[in-house]
């Protein structure tokens, strides 16, 4: 099995790859517009910023590959699900959960799979929510479902699985125990930060609706004065 592309096949895995671009499209205007909408409502966004990437066909053919699955378009979309990629970073774990709720709601948006990495984290501490969804994308001669991955985690998560990216790049996958050692610990003390993080987060919250509360209280008090 060889993962070469014949320059027959060049078009049809440009022109498959192309829906892909635009099914991300799709999926980043709805994320953005969830965004401001939480931000015109409660005055916080839970989207620090977005990643979006669709795989090259060499990638795809080479996972084909390791599946032990025939190199073909079809196969392609039909057992490659993360070809179109997109990474969700927030500031606090709750904005996950709360952004997890929003997409799952948009009736256009059929949602295949969920793999809770924040709950259950990975043993190598590892920690993201990844979804797999399924959105239609409109062309001028027909509508088409295309499979979506979205990773969402906090900034401190998102830095964590960078590095171990970097390491697990540098060393060929072959990760010394001690190196695993350390990653790990320095996993659980983001965990930590993160919840602390919260924790602030929280307490801003309640003090500002304290205030708010009595900004309202003296407005109705002013209001309700004999002239």
């Amino acid at each position: 099995m060889h993962t070469n592309i014949a320059a027959n096949e060049v078009e049809e895995w440009t022109n498959m790859l192309l829906i892909y671009k635009f099914a991300i499209e799709e999926v980043n205007t709805k994320l953005k517009i969830l965004n401001e909408e939480f931000q015109y409502i409660h005055k916080h966004n839970p989207i620090e910023h977005l990643k979006d990437r669709v795989k090259k066909p060499k990638s795809i053919m080479k996972k084909l590959q390791r599946k032990g699955i025939d190199i073909t378009i079809d196969n392609a979309r039909k057992h490659i699900h993360d070809i179109a990629g997109i990474r969700v970073i927030c500031s606090f774990t709750s904005d996950i959960y709360t952004l997890f709720e929003m997409i799952k709601k948009q009736s256009d948006i059929k949602v295949i799979e969920v793999k809770d990495y924040i709950k259950s984290p990975k043993p190598n501490g590892y920690k993201s929510l990844h979804m797999i969804i399924e959105i239609p994308v409109f062309l001028s001669r027909k509508k088409e479902y295309v499979k979506v991955e979205i990773q969402i985690r906090t900034v401190a998560m998102d830095f964590w699985a960078s590095l171990e990216h970097k390491i697990y790049y540098k060393y060929d996958k072959s990760v010394p125990d001690n190196l695993m050692s350390e990653l790990k610990q320095v996993a659980d003390s983001i965990s930590q930060l993160d919840r602390k993080m919260e924790n602030i987060h929280k307490t801003v919250n309640r003090y500002k609706e304290s205030e708010d509360i009595k900004d309202d209280t003296q407005k109705l008090f002013v209001f309700s004065m004999p002239i």
